[in-house]
């Protein structure tokens, strides 16, 4: 998961593009860099860190120009310690070309040998990103063979990478002298989103960047469709997937997204809301309401599910967590020694909510089980007599391949587990999951037009369909932090891809 934006204007788009990025600063939190072009020249800045940090006036000072790109890394592959894996990356033939990328291609080490031995193009980090860069400006490279460039060049390119490049991918490139494009995978697994202000038209992985710097959402970018920007603003459009289909990523609406974005026609917070209302049925069935004194979310993504769900059962809604804003996410940071310990930096506890009580906890999900454990014994320890949980997702019972950090099977608390083993090992004292169905139906139902959706973390289903266990357990040697945690994939049953 990644934060990218792209802007052609006709003014200075340095602060716009750290604005934006800053709106989707949510998205990653491990590197931020942000590139410019004047005069066909590029001017690039990036850094480990967040964007406040890795941008100073003298930076910004140092990016001049009317159109650049942007993006905000958190990594799921590749080395998380080494500044050169920031994006963007840049090449310079055909053209000169930078691309930022969101998402995780799960043929990237079959394309570096292709790269390598056919197309003579070096890779010089292990970022799958880099890999994506050379394979567009190969094919871009072919298709003009010297001549100048045109938008049909570029839609021919595009069509030839979708060929080759499998996994998830939502892509914005600036072109040197040309403009900016941006495309999305056949199956539109990752984000991606175009709208207008005065003079500029702006790319971006949510809508909320848009809102949030004063330009108007006009549309999402179709999955397999193509968009050139001209220097001069013309909007060129084409699909370029011989086959599309919309299968967003689920997990991007119980987690992953902002609230007040909207992403492929469904508002995230809506989409919360009815998680919490599918939710609460399930709560029903297994805690009689009468038994729960109180409903207390977990910050932050469950609290649109918990109100919804307190409402629903007629029970009093609290806020029992106060939260660290200085604290970056436990689900992002490498290494689970890192996590652990972070939890109650992260989290402080309203003892006055807890005190004799039975609460219920609401969470938008449970992926490593860790977070939960240390807040179920937060919660007895302010003196709750029971303490129940509730998930707003289905058990995270298998890696997940496209971008999201939690690949090991290991790492998953609720693979090869039944709910009552999970319960006992979160120590609480009943655990409630929303069921699969019950997800994708409270989501789905928000745009008929959407006919499925990635949820492979949750049902095993990979909607590429061309992922096998032998591909897991490459893609997990491969991941940041990796080696901490393997198994055998024998272990990983996968659902068969036409149930």
């Amino acid at each position: 998961m990644c934060g990218i934006v792209g802007v052609v204007s006709n003014v200075p788009v340095n602060q716009l593009i750290y604005d934006a990025l800053l709106l989707l600063q949510h998205r990653g939190q491990d590197a931020a860099g942000i590139v410019t072009q004047l005069n066909r020249k590029f001017f690039m800045h990036k850094a480990k860190g967040m964007v406040r940090d890795v941008f100073r006036t003298r930076n910004m000072r140092s990016l001049p120009g009317n159109c650049g790109l942007g993006q905000v890394r958190y990594p799921t592959a590749g080395n998380a310690f080494s500044d050169e894996e920031a994006q963007p990356f840049y090449v310079n033939a055909p053209f000169g070309i930078v691309l930022v990328h969101n998402g995780n291609l799960t043929n990237a080490q079959a394309l570096k040998v292709e790269l390598f031995s056919a197309d003579h193009r070096h890779i010089n980090t292990e970022s799958d990103s880099e890999v994506l860069l050379n394979v567009l400006a190969h094919e871009i490279g072919e298709t003009t063979r010297g001549l100048p460039l045109t938008p049909h060049d570029v839609f021919d390119a595009v069509r030839k990478v979708h060929r080759r490049v499998r996994g998830s991918y939502a892509v914005i490139a600036l072109i040197a002298g040309h403009g900016v494009l941006a495309f999305r995978d056949p199956y539109g697994i990752r984000p991606l989103c175009m709208g207008t202000g005065d003079g500029t038209v702006m790319l971006a992985s949510e809508s909320v960047a848009m809102e949030g710097t004063n330009h108007k959402f006009d549309r999402n970018i179709a999955p397999g469709e193509a968009v050139f920007i001209d220097l001069h603003g013309q909007v060129h459009a084409q699909q370029c997937a011989e086959h599309s289909v919309l299968s967003p990523c689920i997990f991007e609406y119980v987690y992953l997204a902002r609230p007040d974005s909207v992403m492929d026609g469904i508002s995230v917070y809506q989409a919360r809301l009815n998680l919490g209302e599918s939710l609460a049925k399930r709560v029903i069935s297994t805690v009689p309401p009468n038994e729960i004194d109180v409903v207390i979310p977990i910050p932050e993504s469950s609290r649109p599910s918990a109100a919804q769900l307190a409402q629903l059962l007629g029970l009093p809604y609290r806020e029992g967590f106060v939260k660290n804003r200085y604290v970056g996410r436990t689900f992002i940071m490498p290494g689970q020694s890192v996590r652990k310990k972070s939890v109650r930096q992260k989290l402080n506890v309203i003892a006055s909510e807890f005190k004799g009580r039975n609460v219920l906890l609401v969470d938008d999900s449970i992926v490593r089980g860790t977070t939960c454990r240390e807040i179920v014994q937060m919660a007895r320890d302010a003196g709750a007599r029971k303490v129940y949980m509730a998930s707003a997702a289905p058990p995270v019972r298998f890696p997940n391949v496209y971008g999201i950090d939690m690949p090991t099977s290991q790492e998953l608390v609720a693979h090869n587990r039944s709910v009552d083993e999970i319960r006992q090992i979160i120590g609480c004292d009943a655990l409630i999951y929303q069921d699969v169905d019950g997800m994708k139906k409270a989501i789905g139902s928000l745009n008929l037009e959407i006919k499925g959706f990635d949820a492979s973390c949750f049902d095993g289903v990979y909607v590429t369909g061309d992922i096998t266990l032998e591909d897991i357990t490459r893609l997990n040697a491969n991941r940041v932090g990796g080696d901490e945690n393997q198994e055998d994939s024998s272990r990983l049953a996968l659902p068969n891809h036409e149930d």
